[in-house]
Parts: C-alpha cells; sequence; structure tokens
C-alpha cells in the first residue's frame, strides 16, 4: 500500500475497531504490502486493511468464511477476534478484518544449531513446521468451501506473462523462460494423477507465526484446491521432507512452477511488494536453479 493510504488505512482500522466496543490507544503497522496488518493495542487486535473494492471484498469475505469454519476443528492457526461478529468491515474507501494478535515467539537457535544453519525466515524448526502443516492439512478436509483450483491460479500467472501490458518491464529472454516453464512443466505435473484436498495455498515461513501456542498459518484468503505437493512447494525443503507420503518429485515440479509464478507476480505492472526489485531478481535466480536440479521430464 503507497504511503500516502497507509495512515487512513490505520485510522479506518483503529476506528473500525472503537466503534465496536474494543479499546484502541495505540496502532502499529507490522507489514505492508498489497495490503497492511496493523496491531492495535492494548486491545490486542490485528486489524489487516486493503483498498475498498468488489475483487478485496470477495477475497476477505472468503478468507473470514474459511477461518470462520477452521475455528470449528483443532487447526493450527491465527484465528478471527472472538469478542466481535466475523465479518468483513467497509470504512473510509478500506475494507477490513480483525483478528486476534499472536506475540512472536523467538526460539532459541543454540539449542538447536541445525536449524540455525537454515536459513530459513521462520523460527519453526523443520520437523515442528511439517507438523503443524500435517494438522492444518486434516483441519481444511473437515471443512467445506467453494475454492478455487490450483490451476486457476496458474492459469492466472500465464495471461500475465502472455499480455506484456501487464508485465511491461520483463525482457524478453525472461518472458520466453517463464511461458516455456509454464507450459512444460504444467504438462509434466498434468499426468501425476495424484489425491487432491484443499490447501492453504501460500504456506510459506511468511505466513506462519511462531507462538506461545506452537506454530499458527495466518492470511488463509489463498486456499484452493490441489494436491498437498503444491503446499509442499512453498516451504523450505528441509520441512517438506519431513512431510509423512509427500511425493518429493512432485513437489520438486511445484517448486519450479511456484517460483515462476513469483517471478510473473513481482514483475507486475501493479504488484507493490515490499523490495520488489530484490525479488523480481531472486525469483528469476530461484527458478533457473530449481530447473537446473530438477526441470520437466
Amino acid at each position: 500500500m503507497e504511503a500516502s493510504e497507509v495512515r487512513r488505512a490505520v485510522d479506518a482500522a483503529e476506528a473500525t475497531a472503537s466503534g465496536l466496543g474494543l479499546e484502541v490507544r495505540d496502532a502499529v503497522v507490522v507489514h505492508n504490502s498489497d495490503r497492511i496488518a496493523v496491531r492495535l493495542t492494548p486491545c490486542e487486535v490485528l486489524a489487516r486493511v486493503a483498498p475498498a473494492s468488489a475483487s478485496w471484498q470477495a477475497g476477505m469475505e472468503f478468507e473470514v468464511e474459511v477461518a470462520r469454519r477452521l475455528a470449528e476443528t483443532d487447526s493450527p492457526f491465527g484465528e478471527l477476534e472472538p469478542r466481535v461478529e466475523p465479518a468483513v468491515h467497509v470504512r473510509d474507501g478500506f475494507t477490513i478484518t480483525l483478528w486476534t494478535y499472536h506475540e512472536p515467539v523467538v526460539v532459541d537457535r543454540r539449542a538447536d544449531v541445525s536449524s540455525a544453519q537454515l536459513g530459513m525466515s521462520s523460527d519453526v524448526v523443520p520437523a515442528d513446521y511439517a507438523d503443524a502443516l500435517v494438522r492444518f492439512h486434516a483441519g481444511l478436509r473437515q471443512i467445506d468451501v467453494d475454492a478455487p483450483h490450483t490451476t486457476a491460479r496458474v492459469a492466472g500467472w500465464v495471461h500475465g506473462i502472455d499480455n506484456p501490458e501487464l508485465t511491461p518491464d520483463l525482457r524478453d529472454p525472461d518472458r520466453e523462460l517463464l511461458s516455456d516453464t509454464f507450459g512444460r512443466v504444467s504438462a509434466a505435473i498434468g499426468g501425476w494423477g495424484c489425491e487432491e484436498q484443499l490447501l492453504h495455498g501460500e504456506p510459506h515461513p511468511g505466513n506462519l507465526l511462531s507462538t506461545s501456542r506452537g506454530p499458527l498459518f495466518i492470511d488463509v484468503g489463498t486456499c484452493q484446491r490441489g494436491p498437498i505437493e503444491y503446499d509442499l512447494a512453498y516451504v523450505p525443503e528441509e520441512v517438506a521432507e519431513h512431510y509423512p507420503g509427500a511425493d518429493q518429485d512432485l513437489v520438486h515440479q511445484f517448486r519450479i512452477l511456484m517460483w515462476a509464478g513469483v517471478a510473473t507476480m513481482r514483475w507486475g505492472r501493479d504488484d507493490q511488494y515490499p523490495d520488489r526489485d530484490h525479488w523480481r531478481v531472486e525469483a528469476l535466480d530461484q527458478l533457473r536453479a530449481a530447473l537446473g536440479r530438477c526441470g520437466p521430464d
């Protein structure tokens, strides 16, 4: 979100929470991307705020519905704020949802040298990360929501590559690399014939909190249907290796597809991801490295 909009978004979050009877004295932006996350104190609520638009409202309503249903399971996820009704609020040009704020817990890496060497952005060690994802997937199997298939997301990425006006800064050789990757890897994956279920969609370390309650997944609005190996492509390799029963060859194929998708999003004309210029280069480098290790058959 542009800096000029952040102050207005924070004010809208404060006013929404206060209007629902929650005590708000201070607000701190803890994350800023295409939407912002704001910690409200002393009520300890995390407000997620996005521009008011039909697409954002629909996406956030889907996220609230997934979270509401997951609350009936034993899933490890960051829950909605229980003191107010689960809803998407619209105020002053913004859409707002309210969640319980969880104070991050930093793991003492001196007690586990192996995990310190992983270079993971999450403070959760691989075995615990994998166990949390297993339990999260088990919870998702217990709920029924109308979610898109992973192929719909891939189709969106392909659309961005096939239409240069959506990715105007992407060089022709890189566009050709991405287009070729989407075509060949999608064809290779299509013949796998694996079981599918409801997935998180992006269970990467940035969407996993280390808390006093253990690891908790957040941002459940990315849920979609597909094989569990799709989700495992978003976690560090050391985590995927701890997931029981996963086809690691299929995970590698999805990891190639994932890096191609990340590159496409970062090169998008309207992308506002923090440090976008770095990730434009990094995603393409990671894609080439993944293709070098295990390209499509």
